[in-house]
């Protein structure tokens, strides 16, 4: 009977290796029924083909309780830890191909059965499947937060409307899922949101640290309006997000905390991005994550004969101030010991406010000749601009020790 049971586990794992490894052609697998339950536990796990920068990996989505987290594998890995929790966890399984169904049924006392039924799915064409968007948070999958906002249904369909502000919520988790590695561990983190406005971003954020990661958490969202900040505390309330609190208060003159981890700031206007800057350096935050917007500073300051032609048309000058404001933002960033890349925050056809500053703060000082070159770099270029940037002025101590001035 032994040799039996041994035999049925061997050739369910030969048809995962087969299906998963060496033909790739499993659509999904659903895992279900599971043997033990355990508090917290997952009561399902599907798995489906991704694609992620051209290769080949199976997602695996546990669901467990309210949450559902997500983990990308190769396929080598995929076959065998699909067919552990097959033989070790689940008792039920529906592996699905293009020109097969397998239907696994396991007993409590281990005995593996394998029905072998006709096909429900059609694999998709590559290209099609190619192009799909694979999303940090699915559609499909109701999300309390998106369907208060009005982005998804109950059902977790996202309204047609509303899949440009869907699409730039996952944009902004994928940049928060980069940058986990870079945050502390083995105590809570302490996060600051600046002008948080309608807080779609500052939910996305708790709901995947807290929610889908399991961090230990504290969230503030600031913002100088009354009636945002009431009705984004009402919805805490409706969420039981218990670590995240929405005040009023300014930028500039915000001092509850003195050890910040990762400081937020989406769309704060003109200077009120340099002030959240300085507080995020100060506080040797970790990661600082920043859209910027309504760069007037450099605008009024700019001045240069060679630039002339740029410069005399307004729009064009507008546009250049933006973009040489956060170049000086970003190199300053630098100086003081942090790690700065400008990326796009989601297409320009959404919205124009589509730049994002990312900063990480480098885990060993930088070396001399090293910070020399940037401080001699970033003074040509703001000497150049005849510009006197506002982080520049709040930095003053940080940035004498290491050589800027002028």
């Amino acid at each position: 009977m032994q040799e039996q049971e041994k035999g049925q586990a061997q050739e369910l794992a030969a048809i995962v290796q087969r299906i998963v490894k060496e033909e790739r052609s499993l659509i999904q697998a659903t895992l279900s029924q599971v043997r033990r339950s355990e508090p917290n536990g997952c009561t399902k796990i599907t798995v489906k083909p991704v694609e992620l920068k051209g290769d080949l990996y199976y997602q695996f989505s546990s669901f467990c309780g309210p949450k559902v987290l997500h983990e990308n594998v190769f396929p080598e890995e995929a076959g065998e830890r699909l067919t552990g929790l097959l033989t070790e966890q689940f008792r039920q399984g529906l592996l699905q191909t293009g020109t097969a169904d397998y239907q696994v049924l396991i007993s409590k006392k281990g005995k593996v059965g394998i029905l072998t039924k006709p096909a429900t799915k059609q694999a998709s064409a590559p290209k099609e499947h190619n192009r799909k968007k694979n999303y940090v948070l699915e559609e499909g999958v109701p999300v309390p937060f998106l369907v208060e906002l009005g982005i998804m249904n109950a059902e977790g369909k996202v309204l047609a409307k509303k899949y440009d502000k869907f699409r730039q919520i996952n944009r902004f988790v994928e940049m928060i899922a980069d940058v986990v590695p870079h945050l502390p561990q083995g105590r809570p983190l302490n996060i600051v949101d600046f002008g948080c406005g309608k807080s779609y971003l500052t939910f996305a954020l708790y709901h995947y640290l807290k929610e889908v990661q399991g961090l230990d958490l504290r969230v503030v969202g600031l913002d100088l309006k009354e009636d945002v900040i009431r009705h984004c505390s009402g919805l805490v309330e409706k969420f039981g997000y218990d670590e995240l609190r929405f005040l009023v208060g300014d930028i500039a003159k915000y001092d509850d905390l003195q050890q910040v981890d990762m400081v937020v700031t989406l769309h704060a206007c003109d200077t009120a991005t340099d002030a959240a800057l300085e507080k995020a350096v100060r506080w040797g935050a970790s990661v600082i994550l920043s859209v910027p917007c309504c760069q007037h500073e450099l605008f009024r300051q700019v001045k240069s004969d060679v630039l002339g032609p740029l410069l005399q048309h307004g729009i064009l000058k507008e546009r250049f101030s933006a973009l040489a404001t956060d170049a000086i933002r970003a190199k300053l960033l630098d100086i003081v010991g942090y790690k700065t890349q400008l990326l796009e925050f989601i297409d320009l056809e959404h919205t124009p406010k589509n730049l994002l500053i990312r900063a990480v703060k480098s885990p060993k000082p930088l070396p001399e000749g090293e910070r020399a070159r940037l401080v001699e770099s970033y003074g040509a270029f703001r000497d150049f601009l005849q510009a006197e940037p506002y982080l520049e002025r709040a930095l003053t101590p940080e940035l004498a020790r290491m050589g800027v001035g002028r």
